[in-house]
């Protein structure tokens, strides 16, 4: 199989495997499991695959109890509260529909960041690409028709997005550049998000007695599959094709999560939601967008923190990302690049190198920070 070919069956397998996350979802609700077990379940069995990666890989978990202390605010904005809040949004909006809200998670991330000062020099094209991305939403809900979906679920599903934006601003100013490994770091955060989630446990009590093996196959493959194994396949695919590719997959899950939902589950939707979909994607691409001045020798491709691929710096999913997924925010100028963080969730997942004051690391697995927006 050439390089291009082999490229493409791992960006689309990667797709496969996070966007099915919603249904997934989808199918645990249905099989009687509460939003508080699949979340809790999905941790845990993420946790225990990359802590499985981690140990082959010779890493361990972070030592400073100063890491874990910022890997609580972390692993809670980037796990335990979105991933309850997808079970709560999936149980009266459909998996196909939650994927492309939770592609709205760079759109947060370009509003909180400008609200709080990280995001400077918007300029003119990405300011439109957030309004564009935002008035996409209203087309999918169609407000005005009085008929939408809007309502808790949806709501929820946007609280997801923009939870994760907001542990990737927290995790992009508390937790890179620590020198902690990027699968130790995030392995960490996901034992921390299941145990955030083991107090909500008693108040939702045992799975009904009627829960079915579907259900109980449905949670098993989104934690191991949808949440551990997409991290290090993701972590592979940068490693071997560059950060490019890995952003590329971010574009295909709404469109992996809306194909799924047909298919398995016979969900419909209309031509204004696919229209709509459509006009969220064009706004995030365009609130992606990075001028750079002609002949920068530091924006060249091959520079140490700049996407080898195209020449510019990574970009977080809101994350820009995973770094969904693990989860963003550069500042580019063209004298330094200030990393992302990881973030483990449904989304995308980022490639940053990690950098400090004196000296800029080179790509590697042992030195690259892993950010997944949502990834979900």
């Amino acid at each position: 199989m050439d390089g291009g070919r082999g490229s493409s069956v791992r960006m689309a397998a990667l797709a496969l495997l996070w966007g099915s996350a919603f249904l997934w979802i989808k199918i645990a609700l249905n099989g009687g499991l509460t939003p508080f077990q699949i979340a809790f379940v999905r941790s845990a069995l993420g946790a225990a695959v990359l802590l499985a990666l981690m140990h082959a890989a010779g890493q361990r978990l972070p030592r400073d109890r100063a890491v874990w202390g910022h890997l609580v605010v972390a692993a809670f904005f980037c796990n335990t509260l979105p991933f309850l809040a997808f079970g709560i949004g999936e149980q009266t909006v459909d998996s196909g529909l939650a994927g492309v809200l939770h592609a709205t998670t760079p759109l947060w991330s370009v509003l909180i960041g400008t609200a709080i000062g990280t995001e400077r020099g918007i300029g003119a094209v990405r300011l439109g690409g957030l309004l564009l991305g935002f008035a996409g939403t209203l087309v999918i809900f169609g407000p005005w028709q009085g008929t939408g979906p809007l309502g808790g679920g949806a709501l929820a599903l946007f609280g997801a997005a923009a939870s994760y934006a907001v542990g990737f601003a927290y995790m992009g100013s508390r937790l890179t550049g620590r020198g902690t490994a990027p699968l130790a770091l995030s392995a960490a955060q996901l034992l921390v998000a299941t145990a955030l989630s083991v107090p909500a446990l008693p108040a939702t009590g045992a799975a009904p007695a009627g829960t079915g093996l579907r259900a109980v196959l449905a949670v098993t493959v989104l934690g191991i599959c949808s949440t551990g194994l997409t991290f290090y396949l993701n972590y592979r695919l940068i490693a071997d094709e560059g950060a490019t590719s890995a952003a590329t997959v971010g574009y295909l899950l709404p469109v992996v999560s809306v194909a799924l939902g047909a298919a398995v589950l016979g969900e419909q939707l209309g031509p204004r939601v696919v229209a709509g979909a459509a006009v969220v994607l064009a706004g995030v691409a365009a609130t992606r967008w990075r001028s750079r001045p002609s002949g920068c020798a530091t924006c060249a491709p091959g520079h140490a923190g700049v996407d080898r691929q195209a020449g510019r710096p990574p970009e977080a999913h809101g994350q820009e990302a995973v770094t969904r997924d693990g989860v963003e925010q550069t500042t580019a100028s063209p004298a330094r690049m200030v990393p992302r963080t990881p973030c483990v969730g449904p989304g995308q997942a980022r490639h940053v190198p990690a950098q400090d004051s004196n000296k800029t690391s080179h790509k590697s697995p042992q030195n690259t920070v892993l950010a997944l927006d949502e990834m979900d």
